[in-house]
C-alpha cells in the first residue's frame, strides 16, 4: 500500500521551537519527525512513501533522497522507496491528491507529517476493508477534545457527524481525528476542483462523505500525537525517550486499569437514570490522568442494569457516558474504551426488555466484559488492575486474573491479594507512580 505524507507545512506555532527546517524537520530527540515516521511504516513493510513538500522542501529531499540514503543519525540505511510532490504553491491538505489522481489507483494511506506514531497498521487496514466505506480515518481520545474536532460515528463505526472546533457541542465522546486515514481512490472521481485549487482534506472532502455513509473510522488507543505546539513537542519527546511511544502499539500486550464506573468514576446514587445526577468524585479526574500518563488503558466496565429493566435507554446510557467524556476531557483525562453490560437476570419489572433479562456472561461478577477489553486491545491481564467499590467488582477482577482493588473509606484491610484505598487516586498514587 502506498503512503502519502503530507510534509509541507510550516510550523508557525512551533517556530519558538526551531524555525530554521521545515516542521516534518524538527528533531524530536536527536531525530527528525518525519523520520520516526518513515521507520515505523518501515518496520510494517510500508516501504512505498510519496512525501508532499512546500515549504523548505529541499531540506527534506537532501536529507531522505529516494530513501537509499543512510541516516545520518542512526548510520543504517533508510531502506525504503521515496518519490516526492512539490507544491509550488500551498495546496491546503488534499489539493495535491488531485494533482496526483494517475498514481493513487489503489487505496493508500495518507498522513499528517507532524505526528509521532506507532500504530498496528494491519488492524487498521482490516478495519477499512470491513468497513466498506471510500475513507477510514484513525481517532482516538486526548486530553484535549474541547479544543478539537470531535467525530460522532456509531456503533459499527460510520460517521455520522463531525463536529469542528467552532462547532456547539455539549456532551460529546471523546474521539478525535488522529491524522492517519486510509482513502480510495474512488474519492477523487466524487469532486471537482479547480486545478491548483487550494482544498481542505478535512471540510470539503472527508465530511462531505458523512451524508452518504462512506466515512468510517477505526478507533484506537494507540500513540498518535501531533507536535504541533511547543508544550506538546517537549511531552512527546519524554514519551519517546521513555519507551512509551513504541510500547503502545497493540502488537505489544498492554496493561489496563479497568474501572467500574458507579462509585468509583461518579457519586453513587443507586441506579443512576437521571443525566443531571452523574456528577464526578473529587480527584477522579486528577487519577485517571495519571492513569493516561502512566501507559496502562483507562477502560470502564460497567454493570447497567437499567437498560434490561426499560428505565434508561441506550441512547440515554450513551449520553451519560458522554457527560463522563465531557467531564473528564475538560480537566485533561480521558478513557480508552467503555464496556457496559445492559442484561439483568431477573424479570418482574413494568416496561422491562424480555430479551435482555437474560442470564450473561459480561455481568460482574463475570470477567466477559474483561475478557471482551483483553481481546480487543491485546491486554495482558496478569499485570491489570480491577479497581472498583463493590464485592462483584472484586470478583470480575478476579475470574479475569487480574490485581484488585476495592474502594472503601471505611476499611483498610488488605483481602488476600485485594487491596483496599479510600479513592480512586489514593490506588494511583501508591500504586502506579
Amino acid at each position: 500500500m502506498k503512503t502519502l505524507i503530507m510534509a509541507g507545512g510550516r510550523g508557525t506555532r512551533i517556530a519558538s521551537v526551531n524555525s530554521e527546517v521545515p516542521k516534518p524537520m524538527i528533531p524530536l530527540a536527536g531525530k527528525p519527525v518525519l523520520e520516526y515516521e518513515i521507520e515505523a511504516l518501515k518496520r510494517q513493510g510500508l516501504t512505498d512513501i510519496l512525501l508532499i513538500v512546500g515549504y523548505l522542501g529541499d531540506a527534506i529531499k537532501d536529507y531522505f533522497g529516494d530513501g537509499t540514503k543512510v541516516s545520518p543519525v542512526t548510520g543504517e540505511p533508510f531502506g525504503v522507496n521515496i518519490e516526492y510532490f512539490v507544491e509550488d504553491k500551498p495546496l491546503g491538505t488534499a489539493g495535491a491528491l488531485f494533482a496526483l489522481k494517475d498514481k493513487l489507483t489503489e487505496d493508500f494511506l495518507l498522513l499528517n507529517g507532524d505526528i509521532i506514531f506507532d500504530i498496528d497498521f494491519d488492524r487498521l487496514i482490516k478495519a477499512h476493508k470491513n468497513g466498506n466505506g471510500l475513507a477510514t480515518i484513525i481517532t482516538h481520545p486526548n486530553n484535549h477534545p474541547y479544543d478539537s474536532g470531535i467525530i460522532i460515528a456509531d456503533e459499527n463505526g460510520k460517521v455520522l457527524n463531525w463536529l469542528h472546533k467552532e462547532d456547539p457541542r455539549t456532551w460529546y465522546r471523546n474521539r478525535v481525528n488522529a491524522g492517519v486515514h486510509i482513502l480510495s481512490p474512488k474519492i477523487l472521481d466524487k469532486f471537482t476542483f479547480e486545478e491548483g485549487e487550494k482544498i481542505d482534506l478535512d471540510r470539503q472532502i472527508l465530511k462531505a462523505l458523512i451524508p452518504n455513509g462512506e466515512l468510517y473510522i477505526y478507533d484506537t488507543p494507540e500513540f498518535i500525537k501531533d507536535m504541533g505546539t511547543p508544550d506538546r513537542f517537549y511531552l512527546i519527546e519524554n514519551d519517546i525517550k521513555s519507551g512509551k511511544v513504541e510500547q503502545k502499539n497493540l502488537k505489544h500486550k498492554q496493561k489496563a486499569v479497568f474501572l467500574d464506573r458507579d462509585g468509583t468514576i461518579n457519586k453513587y446514587v443507586g441506579f443512576l437514570r437521571n443525566i443531571d445526577e452523574f456528577e464526578l468524585l473529587p480527584g477522579v479526574s486528577e487519577a485517571i490522568k495519571k492513569i493516561n500518563e502512566s501507559g496502562y488503558l483507562a477502560i470502564v466496565v460497567t454493570n447497567q442494569p437499567v437498560i434490561a429493566r426499560g428505565e434508561v435507554t441506550y441512547d440515554e446510557l450513551h449520553e451519560i457516558h458522554n457527560k463522563m467524556e465531557t467531564l473528564l476531557g475538560q480537566d485533561g483525562a480521558y478513557l480508552d474504551a467503555i464496556y457496559y453490560c445492559p442484561h439483568h437476570p431477573d424479570s418482574g419489572f413494568d416496561g422491562e426488555i424480555k430479551e435482555l433479562k437474560i442470564n450473561c456472561e459480561c455481568r460482574k461478577p463475570k470477567p466477559g466484559m474483561l475478557i471482551a477489553a483483553a481481546e480487543d486491545y491485546n491486554i495482558d491481564l496478569t499485570h491489570s488492575y480491577m479497581v472498583g467499590d463493590g464485592q462483584n467488582d472484586i470478583a470480575a477482577g478476579n475470574a479475569a486474573g487480574c490485581k484488585t482493588i476495592l474502594i472503601s473509606d471505611s476499611d483498610t484491610t488488605d483481602y488476600g491479594q485485594t487491596f483496599v484505598c479510600p479513592s480512586l487516586l489514593d490506588f494511583v498514587n501508591k500504586y502506579l507512580i
